[in-house]
């Protein structure tokens, strides 16, 4: 029991940064973590999927899976930002770390205690995206 919280506390940590990473990694994940698997098992197809690029699809999709946590509780310009930041990212005219800048201020403003222990935000170092000018 003691070994399947610790599977589980990783994957909780790790599973937003999977889904960014590669949305077919983290589909496979989710169905290892229904089995009995070993902690080793779960760490290394981990490892495995942050080795892969991130696509255009898997960064949008996961950008908007984390807007979720916001939408009902945010203001309208809060939502109008999340609305330019996902159309410039999709023509090319703003960055990953821009959308993840984005969804860190909103972590941090509204305390959202369980994405501040994601691995994509509690990694995330600010201050070179706040160089770039995020908004």
């Amino acid at each position: 029991m003691k070994n399947r919280f610790a599977i589980e506390m990783l994957w909780k940590e790790y599973k937003y940064e999977v889904m960014w990473h590669n949305q077919n990694s983290y589909n496979l994940i989710r169905e290892m973590m229904k089995e009995e698997v070993e902690y080793n098992e779960i760490r290394d197809a981990i490892l495995d999927a942050l080795m892969i690029q991130p696509s255009k699809g898997s960064v949008i999709n996961t950008f908007c899976h984390l807007w979720g946590y916001f939408k009902k509780i945010c203001t309208e310009s809060e939502k109008e930002q999340f609305k330019r930041l996902h159309n410039q990212y999709l023509v090319g005219q703003v960055t990953e770390r821009k959308l993840i800048f984005f969804i860190y201020c909103m972590s941090q403003f509204y305390n959202i205690h369980y994405l501040k222990e994601s691995s994509l935000i509690k990694n995330f170092t600010p201050y070179d995206t706040c160089e770039e000018g995020l908004f």
